[in-house]
């Protein structure tokens, strides 16, 4: 699997974070992968740890999120546009593997595909502040 295909899955999945419990995510990952036709090891692996390293860093991308917003608290924030935005300030702040400005690109583009009109706008003028 391609990673931008990847990152799509790892999406999906942190995006169900707004519905259930952190205790619940292992179950969760279960049912979403028992959903996927002929996925490899190695992808399935992938995803289920950075889903995991998201949320492991949810506290700090959130306090990061806010600080770096003006009149958009991410209690505030369309979910779909807060998932994104959490996805791609992890892979700009913590993970090694992702350049910043393929995490921004890669975000605007799931947001162009996932989120409203104004969500590619959104999604990299926050980023690009907090950059």
């Amino acid at each position: 699997m391609k990673r931008s295909e990847l990152r799509e899955h790892i999406f999906k999945v942190l995006f169900g974070l707004e519905f259930v419990s952190p205790e619940e995510m292992p179950g969760q990952l279960q049912l979403y992968f028992g959903q996927l036709e002929d996925i490899k090891e190695k992808d399935r692996a992938y995803i289920q740890t950075k889903a995991l390293a998201v949320a492991e860093h949810l506290e700090d991308i959130d306090a990061l999120l806010n600080a770096s917003t003006t009149g958009w608290k991410t209690g505030r924030m369309n979910k779909v546009d807060l998932t994104i935005l959490r996805l791609a300030v992890y892979e700009m702040k913590w993970d090694d593997d992702v350049p910043v400005s393929v995490a921004i690109n890669e975000a605007v583009v799931l947001a162009k595909q996932f989120g409203g009109d104004d969500s590619s706008a959104f999604v990299n003028g926050v980023l690009a502040k907090i950059v």
